[in-house]
C-alpha cells in the first residue's frame, strides 16, 4: 500500500476516534499510541526512506502537515474536556493527603530486643539454635531418662514416630535448654567457658490463659571454673530489676529439674494486680522461670569435667515475662497471638 494511502487511513482513524471518545484519561493514552516515540505516526514516518527519491519531497510535506493536523486535533479535544470538567472532578492539591498508617514491632519482638540489651553488659552473647531438634539434645543430654514424662507424646510434638539416627527421634524443641549441650560441646573442644543467652521459639502441647502451643524462651548459661550460686542469684535479680522495674520483688522456691542441681523456680510479684491476687497469678506471685546449677551429667555431656568446671542455667518464657511488666495489664497470654489489630494498636 502506498505511504500516502496509509497516512490518509491514519487521519480518518484519529478523526473517528476523537468523535467517539468520552474520557480524558483515554485521550492521553490514545495520543501517545499515535504520536508517541513508538506510535503509529512515527512508524509511518520512518517509511519515507523507502519511497522513490522523486516522491520524497511531496511525501515529507504531507507527513509534516498530517503531524501538525493531528497535534491540533488532540489539543482541541483536550480543551473540550477541560471545559466540561466540573468542580467535583477537580483535585485540590492543597488538601492534606490520606493518612498513612505506620506499623511497629510486635510486643514479643520488642521484648526479645530488650532482653538481649539487658544481658549484653554482663558478657552474655546472643546465640540461636534449632527449632527442629534431636531427642538426644532436648532430653537425654539434659539428664532426662527415656521414662521421663516430658518425653511423652502428650507433652512434646514429635515429628518422627521412629528413631531416625543415633540421636533418637526428631521433634519440635520443647525448650531452649536443648541448645545448652550444643554450645558446651563447641566451647569445651576449644578449652573455653560459656556465657550465652539463647532466645528461640519452643513448642509444647499446652494452651490456656498462661500457655500457648508455640512460645518463646530465653535460656541463660554460664560455665567456667569458678561459677557459683551467688552469681546466678545476682544475675537473676539484675534482670528482674531492669526488665520488670526496681520495685518488683523476686522469690526463689526450691524445685527439681533434671538438668540442674540444686534447682529452684523464680517468682516475681504480679504486675497485673500489683501482688494482690488475680485470675492470672492467683496469689500475687507469678512463676516466670526455672534455674539452678548445671547438673554434673549435663556438664559431662557438654565435654566438661564437673570436678573442674561449674555452671548455672536459667530459662524464662518471653511472653510470660512481658505480661508481668509494669502497667501492661495483659490478662491472657493468648491475646499476644490473636492478630486482633485493636489489641496490637495499644502498644
Amino acid at each position: 500500500m502506498p505511504l500516502q494511502e496509509e497516512l490518509e487511513i491514519l487521519r480518518k482513524e484519529v478523526k473517528n476516534y476523537l468523535q467517539e471518545i468520552a474520557r480524558g484519561e483515554a485521550l492521553s493514552q490514545y495520543e501517545f499510541s499515535i504520536l508517541g516515540r513508538k506510535g503509529k505516526f512515527t512508524e509511518l514516518a520512518k517509511k519515507i526512506a523507502q519511497a522513490p527519491a522523486e516522491e520524497k519531497p511531496a511525501i515529507g510535506k504531507q507527513i509534516n502537515e498530517l503531524k501538525h493536523e493531528l497535534e491540533e486535533k488532540f489539543q482541541v479535544k483536550k480543551q473540550e474536556f477541560h471545559a466540561q470538567t466540573t468542580d467535583a472532578d477537580m483535585i485540590d492539591v492543597s488538601l492534606p493527603g490520606a493518612f498513612q498508617q505506620y506499623g511497629h514491632l510486635h510486643l514479643v519482638t520488642r521484648a526479645i530486643e530488650e532482653i538481649e540489651r539487658i544481658f549484653v553488659p554482663l558478657g552474655f552473647s546472643r546465640m540461636s539454635y534449632n527449632e527442629i531438634e534431636w531427642d538426644y539434645y532436648a532430653f537425654e543430654a539434659l539428664n532426662m531418662p527415656r521414662w521421663h514424662p516430658a518425653r511423652d507424646e502428650w507433652e512434646t510434638f514429635f515429628i518422627s514416630e521412629d528413631v531416625v539416627g543415633p540421636k533418637g527421634r526428631v521433634l519440635l524443641t520443647p525448650h531452649t535448654s536443648s541448645g545448652q549441650v550444643r554450645e558446651m560441646q563447641k566451647r569445651s573442644a576449644k578449652g573455653q567457658g560459656v556465657r550465652m543467652i539463647n532466645i528461640a521459639k519452643c513448642y509444647r502441647r499446652q494452651s490456656d490463659i498462661s500457655h500457648v502451643p508455640m512460645f518463646h524462651q530465653f535460656e541463660g548459661l554460664a560455665v567456667d571454673r569458678s561459677v557459683t550460686m551467688r552469681e546466678l542469684i545476682g544475675t537473676v535479680e539484675y534482670f528482674v530489676k531492669n526488665f520488670f522495674g526496681k520495685k518488683r520483688k523476686v522469690r526463689l522456691r526450691p524445685y527439681h529439674f533434671r538438668f540442674t542441681e540444686p534447682s529452684f523456680e523464680i517468682d516475681v510479684t504480679c504486675g497485673i494486680c500489683n501482688a494482690k491476687g488475680c485470675q492470672y497469678c492467683k496469689d500475687g506471685w507469678s512463676e516466670i522461670a526455672g534455674a539452678g546449677m548445671v547438673h554434673p551429667n549435663v556438664l559431662k555431656a557438654g565435654g566438661y569435667d564437673p570436678k573442674k568446671y561449674t555452671g548455672f542455667a536459667f530459662g524464662f518464657g518471653v511472653e510470660r515475662s512481658y505480661m508481668m511488666k509494669n502497667n501492661l495489664n495483659i490478662g491472657d497470654l493468648r491475646l499476644l497471638y490473636s492478630n486482633d489489630i485493636r489489641f496490637l494498636e495499644q502498644f
